[in-house]
């Protein structure tokens, strides 16, 4: 019997056909994740796109727009700029003698990028250049030197070749060489204060090398070069150059054997003063040109590691002090030229003054006494001096200062010129006055006291210190003013025998020379003593100054010695120079 049709179980295969079509049904992605897959790769191409776009673009304007600096940087990374300096110009005395010059030297120096074998380079150098291996290695290994370090500057040219070769050998890279110059001075010492120094750059410091370092130093030029991949110059690689022009030439006054001659004396001389400190001046009074300047301590220019630190200058050019004595030759001409005295007036000369409270008296003790103003001279005498000033009154005396030039620079051709001291004319006590007439009170430079007894010795007309004489390539000699200071004849022929007079019968008498009238005057000057206040006790300036009257020379000589002990003279200093003069020049009485 049948069952009816609504209860008939499903067969096994239909269950089977169902559950697989529920199995498919589940595997397949839903529709929003085919749209998530879709939008992921529309945005990858559009990126893709976006950047091709952007790098095409950057090359282009790299290419076009760009190209110029993008260039230039790559030309800078094989190109580089090289110094040519200038060769400084040569220092010649006036006898065509080198007082400076300049040596052909290289400049050793490393690029650390390319130093592969650094121990090996360095103790090279160390090998050739002195010092030690650790001190290259610091110095190429300074994070400061990343492209350029100097090693050592100014080498001799048999060390660099020696290096050179050397390196080249092993081949060791990353050091190189640029043509520099060293100043050399022949004659070390001897003029080496006013022939001054240069730095390692070539730039005078000091001396003339200061004074004339335009007319000197010339040019620089330079090159620009290609080099290799090793830093190395690439032979026939230049690309822009600019020629050095090198240094003028220059020809000075000093005469190299007489300023060695005086150098010589003074300092011999002021060891037997027990002093070492000391200035000498030889010029020549109708022209002003320096034959000899010198100042203890002296200085050689090639050793400056063992330069006193006074040494780089000339004291008697850039530093005063209260002259003393030699200063009463200025307030005796004074009293001839305003007619106040003769040299055979008289004075009345007590053993002391009294002024503003204070005593003067002279260096020795002697009586009272009548003095002609000759007398008070050649005998130094303070109160003497004094005393004839303060009849004339004191005015002329501040006004001839003035026009003898000694409240002033002189003009001469040295850095660092001192003019001295003079307080104004309303601010002179009497006190004052009468200080100022021996040389108190006041200070000069010896070049300045020079060219006033220069001036006596030119017939009243004062000539401009000097160094410079010539060009020698262009022959161009400058010009110096001339100042007639002096018109009185008599006047200066007076004062000119009063100064005879010093050496033949007063204080001046140990400079005397056979055979030659000897004009001069002594100076034994007191030093202010700024800690305690006035003078101090029995150290003394000393100092002598003069020349050689009727002869055929017009040189005239400054002698000082500072900081002496006791009453002594520097006379025969000047007599050994002013001996020397007249054997090398054939001086002869006229």
């Amino acid at each position: 019997m049948t069952g009816h049709g609504g209860n008939k179980r499903p067969s096994r295969s239909s269950r089977s056909g169902r559950s697989s079509a529920r199995s498919f049904a589940s595997q397949r992605p839903p529709r929003r994740a085919a749209f998530d897959i879709g939008a992921r790769v529309t945005a990858v191409l559009f990126i893709f796109v976006a950047m091709s776009v952007l790098f095409t673009g950057k090359i282009l304007f790299l290419q076009v727009v760009d190209d110029d600096r993008y260039i230039a940087r790559a030309e800078v990374s094989r190109e580089r700029k090289y110094p040519v300096p200038a060769k400084r110009g040569t220092i010649y005395d006036r006898n065509g003698i080198v007082l400076a010059t300049s040596t052909e030297t290289r400049n050793i120096y490393a690029d650390p990028r390319y130093v592969e074998d650094l121990e090996a380079v360095c103790a090279k150098l160390a090998q050739h250049l002195g010092g030690s291996v650790d001190d290259y290695r610091k110095l190429i290994q300074n994070p400061s030197s990343e492209s350029f370090v100097y090693l050592k500057r100014q080498v001799d040219m048999d060390v660099v070749e020696a290096l050179k070769e050397d390196l080249s050998a092993m081949k060791l890279t990353g050091v190189y060489y640029e043509k520099s110059y060293r100043r050399d001075y022949p004659n070390g010492e001897i003029a080496g204060q006013v022939v001054g120094v240069c730095d390692v750059d070539g730039n005078g410091l000091t001396g003339l090398e200061l004074q004339y370092d335009e007319q000197l130093s010339g040019q620089d030029g330079f090159y620009w070069g290609e080099v290799g991949k090793r830093g190395n110059p690439i032979p026939d690689g230049t690309i822009e150059e600019t020629a050095a022009v090198d240094g003028a030439d220059i020809m000075v006054s000093l005469d190299v054997r007489m300023q060695a001659a005086v150098e010589s004396a003074l300092a011999e001389g002021c060891e037997n003063l027990d002093t070492k400190d000391g200035s000498a001046v030889l010029m020549d009074a109708s022209t002003g040109e320096i034959y000899a300047i010198c100042s203890l301590p002296y200085m050689d220019p090639n050793d400056l590691a063992h330069a006193d630190k006074e040494s780089p200058t000339i004291k008697a050019i850039t530093q005063a002090y209260e002259p003393g004595s030699v200063f009463k030759t200025v307030a005796a001409l004074t009293l001839l030229e305003n007619g106040a005295m003769t040299p055979d007036s008289e004075m009345y000369c007590p053993e002391t003054i009294e002024a503003d409270e204070y005593t003067v008296k002279d260096s020795h003790d002697r009586p009272a006494t009548t003095m002609t103003l000759r007398e008070i001279l050649n005998q130094s005498s303070n109160v003497g001096i004094s005393l004839s000033v303060d009849s004339m009154g004191f005015r002329p005396l501040y006004n001839n200062i003035q026009k003898y030039g000694l409240n002033e620079t002189t003009g001469v051709d040295y850095p660092g010129e001192s003019k001295g001291y003079m307080a104004e004319f309303k601010n002179w006590s009497r006190i004052a006055g009468y200080n100022i007439t021996f040389g108190q009170g006041i200070s000069v430079t010896p070049l300045q006291l020079t060219r006033f007894y220069a001036m006596i010795a030119n017939d009243g007309v004062a000539t401009t210190p000097h160094f410079l004489m010539e060009l020698p390539k262009t022959q161009e000699r400058p010009e110096y003013e001339t100042e007639t200071m002096v018109t009185d004849e008599e006047a200066l022929a007076d004062i000119k025998s009063m100064l005879r007079t010093v050496v033949t019968d007063g204080t001046g008498k140990v400079a005397a020379i056979d055979g030659f009238d000897v004009c001069g005057k002594t100076s034994t000057a007191e030093i202010a003593d700024p800690e305690k206040g006035g003078y101090k006790k029995e150290v003394y300036n000393l100092a002598y100054v003069g020349f050689i009257d009727n002869s055929t020379s017009n040189l005239v000589c400054f002698v000082g010695a500072n900081n002496v002990y006791g009453m002594r003279q520097t006379g025969e200093i000047f007599k050994d120079i002013m001996t020397t003069a007249i054997d090398q020049y054939s001086i002869t009485p006229e």
